[in-house]
């Protein structure tokens, strides 16, 4: 079906003509096609979508999708096509090549589709499209990772004026596809992404780039902006930084922008922008934040200057048909997977504070949105400064196709002076020491003087109270503490420094803090007038028993005096009210946590932290550079202040320098994957016929280092191929082959086996000093016998902790010369393979597994009339093949001392004690190349049971191996074809073959780092039946599918379980709670009486069904211990919620628990999100009474001060 599209002119919007446009083509609705022309849903499911329809293809996910329009229109690629072109002429070229033969809505003489060219098959036959590891099924694992293949980007950037941008018109697009028209229909065509220069008059220089992205130098200013962005979509009564220009007119070209700049310097401008061009294109753009309360923030501010501004949250939808909508990250999330209809609308998605990524818990829903964005979506980042600013652009640009221009900023608009404060109140009050200059220099002197300032104190107390009395009066008590701050705000105060954000990381002490300057007041008579009428206007609609609880009243006092409060504890009326009396100037003081100061646009004066250590819930540490940075960053207004000013304040001593030196210049946080794999996750897209898991894990920034080098591992397993086709037309002695692989086996189970038995205590105590060891540390050092001089743990480039050893061995000149060298290496050139050091070392491991010798090198004398030998410091457990049941002594300082002494020619004798070690181990190595009294060897693996039956199994193996390797002794010479000679080819020839299957392994779905615990997951669904053995999602899976990312298995099993049926409304909303409730340490009430003997059965019946889920995902493999899994449902609230929802007012509910007013409102906010989920799935369930509960649950617990409107909504 067609239908006629208005055109109106991007510039002006003034209407130009219609044009023909697809809108569905047979049976394409939401729930069977990704296409954008499919048959929109229902109006009611507009924005949220349905959790039944397919999302639409993600960009730059190489799909086919069967179109029937696409074989009329002989497969053309619109997806280069400029949205501003005018389609008119492509539609012209169209019905001269009789494409569309009669018009529109004339069925009887319309397009017959039934003579229509079937499309072509996908390029991967899938036996089974939503099988977990299909490139298994097809046998071609270098088909999984074709989607990237390369791409042609021109290197120009897009003309920046109207005129320059209508030259490239549809009618240059069809020219080529006349010139080659069947380059369209070859599956193997690759994806052209067209960039366009921004201007070729630019004079800026691109001075760094990679395939996707690309760095603009903002070195040097821009000239020409007026005449690039003649006609500006939205004017701003301040000169534009050069990256604020830079960024408008890429968006003014239509193209992504990654703006990483400081806090504070006005990213901002640039969203603001990209809405205003929305609304000049009749578009829509949708604009995302990490925290609701920015969400909430960023609306009121866009409303000053746009008409049409949304808001959706959880519980919030305002104004959901604007051009401009606020949302948070898994709104947007959600959003997308569920094909809301406004991504068809959607022009530009905004990611502020993009650098949320890293956050362990949420940062992998950044990825996901970044992923399943459709190709038509640009994207904007806006981010503190990072490292990594440039390969993030890339991944993202990688995965959608599309050129991202990385724009940042050199220096903070208004530059930082950091003080160490070390005054105590009274004549100390002024005792700061400037510790980090504006430009950056760190300051010794500065340092000096506050650890003296210090030192000083201390001394005077000592003299005071005595050395004893006196330490402890220089300890910070509470009324110390206090005498510290008021000397601290008068300074300020004095010194015109203030408003002040003093940072605090403990909701507690920020309280505390502020209830002790109780006395202090920093407000005029005006001022408290001010205040108190916008405190009680704010107010005004909470009930009478609202408006009289303690923390109400305790927060108009404080405030009256200038001082605030924020922090997750405080209800959220009064943060807001805090923000908003902050922002006016009456607010001077404010005690904040951590969370004030990621995205709240809120800057300060001063800035000054209460301590530079904080608890990270395993234990103390000192703040990152990026949380200090991130926090600091708030001091120092725009427009008002000429430098920021940060002040550590030294209540427990000076900070060690280096602490400090490492906090203020660290290097910020990169940009790091937390992408994980949910469970909601994996359903969404199993229910998806043609984007499997593999898709969105390969795409993850987790594998972002993979997907760049795919084009060149391809390549180099290419040539790998045709030397094995060469190599495999010739005869390989099968036997010669077997034993390579038994080598590659012992060897990777000898590696494993002696890493883990030497932390054994026996094994341990067996390795001691003067213990004889055979020990090979190739390619130099072959098999030989050494004496371990020392013994000690370290830790590996991976993490893990390993043992290392300190080794005296024998040497020779001829080290690194075995006797089949030359072979092998003449070979290896005849093949042109490469040696490297790892291959040269399993060559010799391998020749020393075909003999039965203990050793394999001869000692000989050096010309000091001994043999020459040394200390290997770093042999690890793997470099030891035996352990021999013989010690000999050694002075090892006498030892180590020779060597020394011989590497600088003082002395070439030993001294008496080392020369006989020498010969004793020179006799030991002839002895045993003599046959004659050869040395036994000990069974460290017998020296303790082994209680883990997997590793027992391995070592039981590996003893194995081991023992038919060596009495086997395959090159004895006994059959003339098995000789090292032979093998030397059978060697270069396995080891293309190996190199080529890990080739082939590395880009298949197996090596996806998260494939395992993939497998792992798909295996809990299939065991809780959410899907079937196909990966079909079962009724199960679907309910949910709507439970969005809230602990989806529990609250499946417990609506198809009927545990709650027999529950009443309040009850279901005091239960669900444990599923959002995110406090620690919260002792769980005592449920005593018989009203609540039903709730507390039930609390006891979830506990045991998550006991059961737990076990099955533990039966699994599934890397979660099951108390982890059980204590993630914390019950803390749930008489609190119960007495809720039947209705007591919360100054009642305070009473019964010590969790704090914020997050007690918090938790009921979100539980209202998760019962609306819950009624959605009775909808699939098919069970009304369900739904009608969760109505009733959801309407006894909205109401009141926990569901008060938002004062930045009003």
């Amino acid at each position: 079906m067609f239908i006629l599209q208005l055109k109106r002119d991007t510039a002006t919007g003034q209407r130009l003509h219609n044009v023909l446009v697809e809108t569905s083509t047979l049976e394409e609705t939401s729930k069977t096609s990704y296409l954008m022309t499919r048959t929109p849903g229902p109006r009611n499911e507009s924005v949220k979508g349905n959790s039944t329809n397919l999302p639409f293809l993600p960009g730059g996910l190489d799909l086919k999708e069967k179109k029937s329009v696409s074989s009329l229109f002989g497969n053309l690629d619109f997806s280069s096509v400029d949205a501003d072109e005018n389609e008119a002429k492509l539609f012209e070229e169209l019905f001269e090549k009789n494409i569309l033969k009669h018009l529109p809505n004339r069925p009887e003489i319309g397009v017959d589709f039934d003579t229509l060219e079937k499309p072509k098959e996908l390029t991967v036959k899938m036996k089974n499209k939503r099988g977990v590891s299909f490139q298994e099924e097809t046998g071609h694992h270098f088909d999984f990772w074709q989607g990237h293949d390369k791409v042609d980007i021109k290197d120009e950037r897009r003309l920046a004026n109207k005129e320059a941008r209508k030259e490239r018109s549809l009618s240059h697009f069809i020219r080529e596809l006349k010139e080659n028209p069947n380059s369209a229909e070859d599956e193997n065509t690759e994806f052209k992404a067209p960039v366009l220069a921004i201007s070729k008059s630019s004079t800026n220089i691109k001075f760094n780039k990679l395939q996707w992205a690309e760095a603009i130098d903002m070195t040097k200013p821009m000239t020409d902006f007026e005449d690039r962005v003649p006609d500006m979509a939205f004017k701003y009564d301040f000169t534009l930084d050069e990256f604020q220009k830079q960024s408008i007119a890429c968006l003014e070209d239509h193209e992504n922008v990654f703006v990483a700049a400081h806090t504070s310097a006005g990213k901002t401008v640039v969203a603001e922008y990209a809405i205003a061009l929305s609304v000049r294109h009749m578009t829509r753009a949708i604009y995302t934040s990490p925290i609701k309360a920015l969400s909430n923030q960023k609306f009121r501010d866009f409303k000053q200057n746009f008409e049409s501004v949304g808001l959706v949250t959880g519980d919030v939808q305002i104004n959901q048909n604007a051009s401009c909508l606020i949302m948070t990250t898994e709104i947007l999330r959600s959003m997308l997977y569920n094909g809301s209809d406004v991504i068809r609308d959607l022009e530009w998605v905004i990611f502020d504070e993009i650098h949320y990524l890293n956050n362990a818990e949420r940062g992998h829903v950044w990825e996901e949105v970044l992923i399943m964005l459709p190709q038509h979506v640009s994207i904007i980042m806006l981010s503190a400064t990072v490292p990594n600013a440039l390969q993030f652009a890339n991944w993202v640009g990688g995965i959608k196709k599309k050129k991202i221009y990385v724009i940042s900023t050199s220096k903070r608009p208004v530059p930082l002076q950091h003080y160490l404060y070390t005054g105590s109140g009274g004549k100390s009050k002024s005792d700061e020491f400037l510790l980090l200059q504006e430009a950056g220099v760190f300051l010794k002197r500065g340092y000096d003087e506050a650890v003296k300032s210090t030192e000083d104190k201390k001394s005077k107390f000592a003299k005071s109270f005595g050395p004893k009395n006196g330490a402890q009066r220089i300890g910070f008590n509470e009324k110390s503490e206090k005498n510290m701050y008021i000397g601290l705000i008068d300074h300020l105060n004095k010194t015109k420094k203030l408003p002040v954000v003093i940072f605090t990381f403990s909701r507690n002490r920020c309280d505390n803090y502020a209830n002790m300057l109780e006395s202090v007041d920093l407000c005029s008579g005006a001022d408290k007038g001010e205040i108190h009428g916008f405190f009680q206007k704010s107010i005004s609609k909470l009930t009478g028993t609202d408006r009289m609880l303690p923390q109400v009243l305790a927060f108009e006092k404080m405030l009256k005096n200038g001082i605030g409060v924020h922090h997750s504890g405080i209800l959220p009326i009064l943060k807001e009210v805090v923000e908003m009396l902050f922002q006016k100037g009456y607010v001077k003081l404010l005690f904040a946590t951590e969370t004030f100061a990621m995205g709240v646009n809120m800057p300060a004066r001063t800035v000054v932290f209460d301590s530079c250590r904080k608890h990270d819930g395993f234990g103390f540490r000192t703040l990152l550079p990026a949380e200090y940075i991130q926090m600091a960053g708030r001091a120092g207004r725009r427009g008002l202040d000429t430098t920021g000013t940060v002040i550590i304040l030294c209540k427990q001593g000076v900070p060690h320098s280096s602490d400090l030196h490492a906090m203020m210049l660290g290097t910020a946080a990169k940009l790091e994957s937390q992408f994980r794999l949910t469970y909601s996750m994996i359903l969404n897209l199993l229910r998806v016929e043609s984007i499997t898991v593999e898709d969105v894990m390969k795409r993850s920034f987790l594998e972002a280092g993979k997907l760049i080098k795919v084009d060149e591992v391809k390549e180099i397993r290419q040539k790998i191929q045709a030397k094995l086709d060469v190599s495999e037309q010739r005869y390989w002695n099968q036997e010669l082959i077997d034993f390579y692989v038994k080598v590659v086996n012992y060897i990777t189970c000898h590696n494993s086996v002696m890493e883990k038995i030497v932390f054994t205590p026996k094994v341990h105590e067996a390795l001691k000093l003067n213990r004889i060891v055979v020990l090979e540390v190739l390619p130099k050092y072959t098999a030989r016998f050494g004496i371990i001089l020392y013994s000690s743990a370290a830790e590996e480039a991976s993490g893990k902790i390993g043992k290392r050893f300190k080794v005296l061995i024998l040497t020779r000149a001829s080290d690194g010369q075995g006797e089949y060298t030359d072979t092998f290496r003449n070979t290896s050139k005849a093949c042109d393979t490469p040696i490297s050091d790892f291959t040269n070392r399993l060559f010799h491991c391998m020749m020393y597994c075909g003999h039965s010798k203990l050793i394999d090198f001869e000692p000989e004398i050096g010309e000091y009339q001994y043999p020459p030998f040394t200390i290997l410091s770093n042999v690890t457990p793997s470099n030891i093949l035996e352990v021999v049941d013989e010690f000999i002594p050694v002075d090892v300082a006498a030892t180590e001392n020779s060597i020394r002494e011989r590497a600088h020619a003082k002395n070439r004798e030993l001294p008496p004690n080392v020369n006989e070690t020498i010969a004793r181990l020179f006799d030991f190595h002839n002895r045993e190349l003599g046959n004659t009294k050869k040395l036994k060897c000990m069974n460290i693996f017998g020296l303790t049971p082994i209680k883990e039956e997997v590793f027992a199994e391995t070592v039981q193996a590996y003893v194995e191996m081991k023992c038919d390797l060596k009495q086997k002794n395959i090159f004895d010479g006994t059959n003339p074809e098995l000789t090292p000679e032979n093998f030397v080819e059978v060697f270069h020839y396995m080891r293309l073959v190996e190199e080529r299957d890990q080739i082939d392994f590395s880009l298949s779905p197996k090596s996806l780092q998260l494939h395992e615990e993939y497998q792992q997951r798909i295996s809990v669904l299939r065991r809780m039946n959410f899907i079937d053995n196909q990966c079909l999602v079962l009724l199960k899976g679907r309910v949910a599918c709507e439970m969005g990312n809230q602990n989806e298995l529990m609250m499946t099993e417990l609506l198809l379980n009927n545990v709650v049926s027999d529950c009443t409304p309040e009850e279901i909303a005091a239960l669900f709670s444990c599923m959002v409730f995110e406090a620690k340490r919260i002792p769980e009430p005592e449920l005593k009486g018989p009203e609540v003997q039903h709730l507390k059965e039930k609390v006891d019946e979830i506990k045991s069904l998550a006991s059961s889920i737990a076990k099955i995902q533990m039966e699994c493999k599934l890397n979660e211990p099951m108390s982890q899994y059980v204590e993630q449902f914390k019950f803390g609230l749930v008489e609190v919620v119960y007495e809720w929802a039947k209705g007591k007012p919360f100054a009642e509910i305070m009473k019964l628990t010590e969790v704090q007013e914020g997050l007690i409102v918090r938790t009921i906010q979100r539980l209202d999100e998760m019962i609306r989920d819950v009624k959605d799935s009775a909808r699939i369930i098919g069970d009304p009474s369900l739904k009608k509960k969760m109505e009733e649950a959801s309407q006894c617990i909205k109401r009141d001060i926990v569901f008060a409107a938002s004062l930045y909504t009003q």
